[in-house]
């Protein structure tokens, strides 16, 4: 027995001891059902170490899953080989009812820039087998191909482009945010176990099982890592900091809905984040290398922002306090982290993956002008801030990742947009959903040539479904977007709709 293995024994013998029967460690427990239907994954990957995940829910519509208030005993292999022929790691955790049967491991020790394959056991269940990787070393400039995802609503349509996005070599998968949706459908949608809109920890535990219980979806996560943050529909739509989308909770009850929200995102995902005081208070803001190929920002614009500007919306600007500089999109702190570490990152790219639209879409003609006020366009002086620092600090190597609003878009970001003859510092890419919004449309009526030509800084278009897919080099970044014709019905086909392309240090994107 390894000694990692015993003291896990040890420690699970004295909880046992030390609790009642209903609770008592179980070594070798026995399920209804297979208690991995949710999938396994793995995230966060660094040179050295890697989060694998799984949660044990043989009934995952059942709010305690199946499980009950046992504490089931999960080992887990890990081994450089498909079939296990070369076990490298091996161990055992506990599933704790109290974070709702989940597994998280973070596996140290590994080799840089490498293939591994993982699979979790308990009882006599045996789980999928995962795919998973680490990150090249300090110093290595190794191409890295990275898929971008996010907006995926169950009952709005069929996760086909996992299928696709399954298949695909990537190393990586970042996902954006709206991994699930907080309300059932409208009326008229498909209605595949929908409920009401959703409140406390067991209503979110059970909507992530629904989501996972999609076989598309988990096998994306046994693909390779993902690098996950989240948006809003995790807690409540067009949420900001401690007000919800209707204003009708007290900062109390909302710190308590975001508490529930934020244990069911971090249970359901394979993510490493710091430990915290209270579920609520959950920071999420973190890095990634590839080598000294890119850093990856993962940025939460969400919990610390400011009430949306006109009571939110689109509006016509500019509009009440819409333009005072104290409102904050990401928080001083977070905002802090960042402008200091993109000053001193000498990756040769520097990637933010965050959820709303930086560059601003002006809807109407002539000098008037109306912007959304749930994305970076509503914070105008906290937007020209982060413009600014990536100007000052990583101009025309950075690349801004988007989710959020269920349509693809190409975007060269100036220095600043609150004046004209800005120079060009930075590309985002903002990539469509997996399903929100149903089969969509090749392109919005109301982005014609005019509106093109009201916003020059715009470059392409796109309302299907899909994902991106990012290769990139030291000297060159390439965007495909990936999309699917329809999502009402299965087995759409992939297809690239356009590609974009950068090259490191000149200003402007190509298309391809």
């Amino acid at each position: 027995m390894l000694r990692r293995d015993f003291l896990e024994f040890v420690r699970c013998t004295a909880l046992a001891a030390a609790i009642p029967n209903d609770w008592r460690v179980r070594f070798r427990p026995r399920f209804v059902d297979d208690p991995f239907g949710l999938g396994v994954a793995s995230g966060d990957p660094t040179s050295n170490s890697v989060i694998l995940w799984t949660r044990l829910a043989p009934r995952p519509l059942d709010p305690d899953g199946g499980v009950g208030g046992t504490r089931p005993v999960v080992s887990w292999e890990l081994a450089a080989d498909e079939g296990f022929g070369s076990i490298l790691q091996r161990g055992r955790a506990t599933a704790a009812p109290e974070l709702g049967h989940s597994i998280h491991v973070d596996v140290q020790g590994l080799d840089p820039n490498r293939w591994y394959f993982y699979r979790f056991m308990s009882g006599d269940a045996v789980s999928a087998i995962g795919r998973t990787r680490t990150a090249p070393p300090d110093g290595a400039t190794q191409p890295l191909r990275l898929g971008v995802a996010s907006c995926q609503h169950y009952e709005q349509g069929l996760f086909t482009a996992y299928r696709h996005m399954a298949v695909e070599e990537l190393d990586m998968i970042a996902h954006l945010g709206d991994y699930i949706y907080e309300y059932g459908p409208a009326e008229g949608q498909v209605r595949r176990h929908s409920a009401a809109e959703i409140l406390g920890l067991p209503d979110y535990r059970v909507r992530y099982a629904q989501y996972k219980s999609d076989e598309h979806l988990r096998a994306a996560h046994q693909r390779c890592p993902w690098i996950v943050t989240w948006d809003d529909h995790e807690v409540d739509n067009n949420y900001a900091g401690l007000i919800g989308e209707n204003r009708m909770e007290s900062e109390e009850q909302m710190r308590a809905r975001r508490a529930a929200a934020y244990q069911a995102w971090w249970e359901n995902q394979p993510v490493r984040v710091p430990r915290v005081r209270s579920w609520s208070d959950l920071t999420i803001r973190r890095g990634f290398k590839w080598g000294e190929l890119a850093h990856i920002w993962v940025l939460d614009t969400r919990q610390y922002r400011s009430d949306q500007a006109c009571d939110d919306g689109n509006r016509e600007v500019p509009c009440a306090e819409w333009s005072d500089p104290s409102r904050t999109m990401m928080g001083n702190a977070q905002e802090g982290w960042l402008t200091a570490g993109l000053a001193a990152n000498r990756a040769s790219w520097q990637v933010l993956a965050q959820q709303v639209m930086v560059a601003p879409y002006d809807g109407l003609e002539g000098p008037k002008q109306r912007v959304s006020m749930d994305q970076w366009s509503g914070y105008p002086v906290a937007r020209d801030r982060l413009l600014r620092t990536i100007g000052q600090s990583a101009p025309n190597r950075t690349v801004v990742l988007t989710g959020d609003i269920h349509s693809n878009w190409v975007n060269e970001l100036r220095s600043s947009f609150s004046r004209s003859g800005a120079p060009t510092v930075a590309a985002e890419f903002v990539g469509t959903s997996i399903s929100s919004g149903g089969d969509g449309v090749d392109r919005y009526p109301t982005v014609n040539d005019r509106a093109m030509a009201e916003n020059p800084h715009l470059k392409w278009q796109n309302a299907r479904r899909g994902y991106m897919t990012c290769t990139v080099t030291p000297e060159e970044w390439l965007t495909a977007y990936r999309t699917v014709p329809f999502v009402s019905r299965p087995d759409a086909p992939i297809s690239t709709a356009t590609t974009w392309r950068l090259e490191r240090g000149r200003p402007g994107i190509l298309a391809v």
